[in-house]
């Protein structure tokens, strides 16, 4: 294991919140949760390995710790690991983009330390996001759980916790994926995807800005605006990519009784600009906090 690395940030920063993020989407053996710590597997620059991370208590900054074989990379990995938290948001200026907002404004300013949780890996959180289309959060856990124990890929010397790694662009894609739980269309974007991925037809990063990663996203088959924005906003911790169509988003009670409409919504967000994803992450806020349990597994939190 290598020597502890500091990761700071500017409070306020909720620990809480990326604990219950990934409470409800643990993978197991890919990943390892305790109350004040975050573990996973990982590949990087073609190694494969393992970094935690855990919340300290006397300064504003996180502890990672990684495996040893890692070390070349450790620049790399404080950079990806520094983005999964959203370490380098300034809540002050976010609470005053939105301050303006009737309803929006209130509620940032009660809760400044909310950030933006992304996914280490953005193609894992590509096939999270097409395996959760339609489904709630933990129907779409229970089948990627499935896909891990299909194409078994263990981890070597990892920790207690951690004992595999997330598939392969090119093993999903060569695996038929059969009674997994997914409808056949669906099964076929995830593996369509996959094999663009494994191929190099789809460049996968948000280089050339996070729209022109929708629009690549948008040209495959099976993968809609709120599957390609979701990957965005969860993937790359895009600011301001904004699934509009979102259920979560829609329903959520700020807008009253009725909810409002995807179009709707849409246009009001232009206001937010070019931080919709925060505005995306204190709506959801609002709709797990104010609805029925039921609510809070479903669409994506």
């Amino acid at each position: 294991m290598s020597a502890p690395l500091l990761l700071p940030y500017l409070a306020p920063w909720d620990w809480q919140q990326f604990q219950q993020h990934f409470a409800l989407r643990l993978l197991p053996g890919v990943e390892h949760l305790a109350v004040d710590r975050y573990s996973r597997s990982l590949r990087l620059g073609g190694v494969e390995g393992w970094f935690s991370v855990r919340p300290l208590t006397e300064q504003p900054a996180l502890e990672l710790t990684c495996s040893e074989r890692l070390q070349p990379y450790r620049r790399l990995l404080v950079e990806k690991v520094r983005k999964m938290f959203d370490l380098d948001a300034d809540p002050r200026a976010i609470a005053e983009h939105f301050a303006a907002d009737p309803l929006l404004g209130p509620r940032v300013a009660a809760n400044p330390g909310l950030r933006l949780p992304a996914a280490f890996d953005p193609f894992e959180q590509a096939v999270r996001a097409i395996v959760g289309q339609q489904v709630t959060v933990k129907a779409a856990v229970t089948i990627t759980r499935r896909l891990l124990e299909r194409l078994d890929e263990p981890l070597a010397d990892g920790p207690p916790g951690l004992s595999v790694l997330f598939p392969t662009p090119r093993a999903i894609a060569e695996d038929p994926l059969e009674r997994i739980g997914m409808p056949l269309k669906r099964v076929q974007a995830l593996r369509r995807l996959a094999a663009a991925v494994a191929e190099g037809a789809l460049g996968l990063h948000v280089e050339d800005g996070a729209e022109a990663l929708v629009r690549r996203l948008r040209e495959l088959p099976g993968i809609g605006p709120w599957t390609a924005e979701y990957i965005a906003l969860r993937g790359f911790g895009a600011a301001d990519a904004f699934p509009a169509g979102d259920l979560g988003l829609l329903k959520a009670p700020l807008w009253g009784a009725t909810g409002i409409s995807a179009k709707a919504l849409a246009a009001r967000a232009e206001a937010w600009r070019p931080w919709r994803a925060y505005a995306a992450v204190h709506i959801w806020q609002d709709y797990a906090t104010s609805r029925t349990p039921e609510a809070r597994t479903s669409g994506t939190l």
